[in-house]
């Protein structure tokens, strides 16, 4: 016959399987009041123990958006102004007067490089530079347009930090010291390499790769220079090998080729570059940039144009708030495919050799805002600054970083 129960036990009963309030003391309250994973759980028929059920994994977190951004207003006043124009400048190419440069902002859904991880980085500006950066077949108004916009797919190469990332997208160019976002560069103005030998970005494919601390490389196909619809029916490659012997010193050589004039796969652009940083203590970093490219059909008469590029920076931090940037550059624009009809308004074969010295007082007192003052002399080997063949020019910026 079965066991009679006791009148504690039927009351345990009554608790685990009704949640009735019975008062319970002794051993049968404590047993009320253990945790789940402290004692069994009675089957649905009150006939045995079962364990408890495994906990579920917490799922992985999303990664968070990272929005981040500058407005950026400046002003320039050139010894030799051309009308309301400073000849050969880009961002800070108007004579006396003040500008909007750019308010701009920035998305980022980071990777995690030691995970397979997927990330989007974009970034847009509205305001006068966008004029003059802009790509051929992304037209977002005059005043307006998408600097990057790409998404990245992290492979990784163990648990170090290495990877394989795979991007596409509209791309920043590999190429240069400077970049798009001025108020990230150290000096105010842009330097000649910037504008007349180098490419903005790339929209196509890139594969990064970083075996270990010592080494990165690069590799993009590319519709071409600064096209987001393509010119022509052959793409543009650009490959970039890295190394850092050290972590004060970093040096990259990278290589370009492809078809750049519209409806034309014949006439290749191809050309080098090599870049070398260098941290000197805590306080002062080193910079220096060799470029030199050729393209099949640029001249007027239809020859191959040539030309060479060198800079070199200099940044000290002066003071914990102050910060001073010299730079130095010199283009041999040895065919005058280049550069002549942006000083000029008409393409010449002439060689026209130009450089300018910086000299650029980053501040930041203001906590999150940067004022620029800047001194800039530059000089040619033609009359090009209305007329003679030097200008002296005064910048000023201020940027709110956020």
């Amino acid at each position: 016959m079965p066991r009679r129960r006791s009148t504690r036990e039927k009351r345990l009963l009554a608790l685990l399987l009704l949640g009735t309030p019975a008062p319970l003391v002794g051993q049968a309250a404590a047993v009320a009041a253990a945790p789940d994973t402290a004692a069994p759980r009675a089957d649905a028929a009150g006939l045995g123990d079962s364990t408890p059920p495994p906990a579920r994994p917490t799922p992985p977190a999303r990664p968070r958006a990272l929005v981040s951004g500058a407005v950026t207003a400046s002003y320039t006043y050139s010894t030799h102004g051309a009308g309301n124009a400073v000849v050969g400048r880009l961002y800070d190419r108007f004579q006396n007067q003040f500008s909007l440069n750019a308010a701009e902002l920035i998305v980022d859904v980071p990777v995690d490089p030691r995970r397979v991880t997927a990330g989007v980085h974009a970034a847009g500006i509205v305001g006068q530079d966008a004029a003059v950066v802009k790509s051929t077949g992304l037209d977002l108004g005059t005043h307006g347009d998408l600097l990057q916009g790409f998404a990245t797919l992290n492979l990784p190469l163990g648990r170090s930090g290495d990877y394989v990332q795979f991007k596409a997208g509209k791309i920043a160019t590999l190429m240069g010291i400077e970049v798009l976002e001025a108020f990230q560069n150290p000096n105010l103005s842009e330097g000649n390499q910037f504008i007349y030998v180098e490419n903005f970005t790339n929209t196509g494919l890139r594969v990064d790769f970083k075996p270990n601390g010592l080494l990165d490389a690069e590799a993009a196909v590319f519709n071409g220079w600064d096209q987001v619809s393509d010119v022509n029916t052959h793409k543009s490659f650009m490959g970039r090998v890295g190394l850092a012997p050290d972590a004060a010193t970093s040096i990259a050589v990278l290589g370009f080729t492809g078809p750049e004039q519209p409806g034309n796969d014949a006439n290749q652009r191809r050309g080098a570059e090599a870049m070398v940083t260098r941290k000197l203590g805590g306080r002062v970093n080193v910079m220096g940039q060799f470029d030199w490219g050729e393209e099949q059909g640029a001249r007027v008469d239809g020859g191959k144009a040539r030309w060479t590029g060198y800079g070199a920076w200099l940044t000290f931090d002066a003071l914990p708030v102050l910060n001073i940037a010299l730079r130095g550059d010199y283009v041999d624009d040895k065919d005058g495919a280049r550069s002549t009809a942006a000083f000029t308004g008409t393409q010449t074969d002439l060689r026209h050799r130009f450089g300018s010295g910086t000299v650029t007082f980053n501040i930041k007192v203001w906590g999150s805002a940067l004022l620029r003052p800047e001194l800039r002399y530059d000089r040619s080997n033609l009359p090009v600054f209305a007329g003679a063949r030097e200008q002296l020019s005064l910048g000023l910026g201020a940027s709110y970083l956020f």
